[in-house]
């Protein structure tokens, strides 16, 4: 009999782990496009209200719950008909259109080398849609994690993927140190610095530096991945 979830293959040599929002996706953008819909086609005042619950759910849980925000606007205001139209803005984004430049190509030249696994925070709805509808599930061949809390699920990574070292490409310099004081010496760690996570004040003195730093994506082009897998930055 077929096993369920059956063991995982022999480790690779090495595992790219890379992040999906304004690291490969300018989430920035989607989510100003999102506030002006809002405004336009449904009121400041809703608009407002939406943003208000959506930052108290996001800390609450700790990531980004679109849909989760709207059906709590929904339990405040069950006989309001304008926002539920919101489901299938967000649902039919064109997130394609929001990939930085040079992403899929990153994805290509790093898979080159070894398996390019996306590693992602989010909800269990908007979250995989994201990754499927920008082409990213495709380009990764499925290779897809989802958590709530990506760096408190390191065993769970390592037991799907396997991996004497792992690259992990990310825009938070705290998600970065989190991984980096668990894996230390087998992980590389590549920042982005795209996003408002990555340009906040005071975010890098915060925790230990990146083994690499680099502006946008597209510049991980120029970086040999034999250099990433071995280490030698």
């Amino acid at each position: 009999m077929k096993r369920l979830d059956p063991l995982p293959a022999a480790p690779a040599s090495v595992v790219f782990l890379l992040d999906v929002d304004n690291t490969l996706l300018d989430n920035d953008r989607v989510t100003e496009d999102l506030r002006e819909h809002l405004t336009r086609d449904f009121g400041a005042t809703r608009q407002k209200r939406y943003w208000a619950i959506f930052e108290r759910l996001r800390g609450d849980l700790g990531y980004a719950d679109y849909l989760g925000a709207l059906q709590a606007y929904r339990a405040e205001n069950p006989r309001d008909p304008h926002m539920l139209r919101m489901s299938s803005y967000l649902l039919e984004y064109p997130f394609a259109e929001r990939l930085f430049p040079g992403a899929l190509d990153v994805i290509r030249r790093l898979s080159q080398r070894g398996p390019a696994v996306i590693l992602s925070d989010g909800d269990a709805v908007f979250q995989p849609r994201k990754v499927e509808r920008s082409g990213l599930y495709d380009a990764v061949e499925g290779r897809v994690l989802i958590y709530i809390h990506k760096e408190h699920e390191l065993d769970d990574v390592e037991r799907r993927f396997p991996a004497r070292r792992y690259v992990l490409v990310d825009d938070k310099p705290r998600i970065l140190s989190a991984v980096k004081s668990s894996w230390g010496s087998r992980l590389t760690t590549v920042f982005v610095r795209q996003g408002h996570y990555a340009r906040g004040p005071g975010l890098i003195p915060a925790h230990p530096p990146p083994d690499v730093a680099l502006e946008r994506i597209g510049d991980l082009l120029q970086i040999d991945p034999d250099a990433l897998a071995g280490g030698d930055i």
